[in-house]
């Protein structure tokens, strides 16, 4: 069930970031969707949200720096950060958690997958 989260979604693909979105709103989310870095860091510098969902393969920007930019915002002090990718190595993901990522999912992410990782990391972020 939705608890009414503010999440960005920051993804270069138009139809991933939208398909995500829509997910996340059937699930009573409050949704934001940016198609660059630099976008995602403006509107993350202007609003609070509680998880931002990031592709790591930005034209503008990898993920990974994405990541680490985002954290030195005062606006996102304790947001969670779930990176979405098409590679899901040990590697990748190891990667993922370096740079601050709380979680690390695959796309195309399934829908049950996305809800329960979503519930996880909300409740981390608000300890």
């Amino acid at each position: 069930v939705g608890d009414g989260l503010r999440i960005l979604v920051v993804d270069d693909n138009v139809d991933a970031a939208q398909t995500l979105g829509m997910l996340l709103e059937t699930a009573g989310h409050k949704v934001t969707v940016e198609h660059s870095a630099q976008g995602a860091l403006a509107r993350a510098g202007e609003g609070r949200f509680d998880i931002i969902l990031l592709d790591i393969g930005l034209p503008d920007m990898s993920g990974h720096e994405l990541a680490g930019a985002l954290q030195q915002l005062p606006n996102c002090a304790g947001c969670a950060l779930v990176a979405v990718s098409g590679y899901g190595q040990e590697q990748d993901r190891r990667l993922s958690r370096e740079a601050g990522f709380d979680a690390h999912l695959v796309k195309p992410v399934p829908p049950d997958l996305l809800a329960d990782t979503i519930a996880r990391v909300a409740n981390s972020a608000r300890r």
